[in-house]
């Protein structure tokens, strides 16, 4: 299973490139830290550097309060967390963030088992 996030930013009209991110993992005593990453030219995080994501309960933490501080702005939010969860069927999961200083909004999908490359369906989740 894979996780792809991609992260853009509405105040500016561009990708949110170089926000940072964590993914966390639900576990036996609470959340643990799987990696860390930040969003390339494109506001996307494909590659964790995980060698195998099971099922679970998920989330990503988006560092909002930096990247708007790099930017001279001022975040109402200083982090954007999307808890999520991985089901066995998936093969992964898509999570896209819109963000501005004092808004944001989520979307999110399965990417179904089977499916590969540009072939991949994409499931709601």
């Amino acid at each position: 299973m894979e996780i792809y996030a991609q992260v853009f930013d509405s105040t500016y009209g561009t990708s949110a490139s170089g926000i940072r991110a964590c993914l966390t993992r639900w576990g036996a005593t609470g959340w643990m830290m799987i990696a860390e990453a930040e969003a390339n030219a494109d506001g996307r995080i494909g590659d964790w550097n995980v060698p195998q994501l099971e099922h679970g309960l998920y989330r990503i933490v988006f560092d909002s309060d930096s990247y708007f501080a790099a930017l001279g702005a001022r975040s109402a939010y200083p982090q954007v967390i999307i808890c999520f969860r991985m089901r066995r069927e998936d093969n992964g999961f898509y999570v896209q963030l819109t963000l501005s200083p004092y808004s944001y909004c989520t979307y999110f999908c399965a990417i179904e088992a089977g499916s590969t490359g540009s072939q991949a369906r994409l499931r709601l989740g």
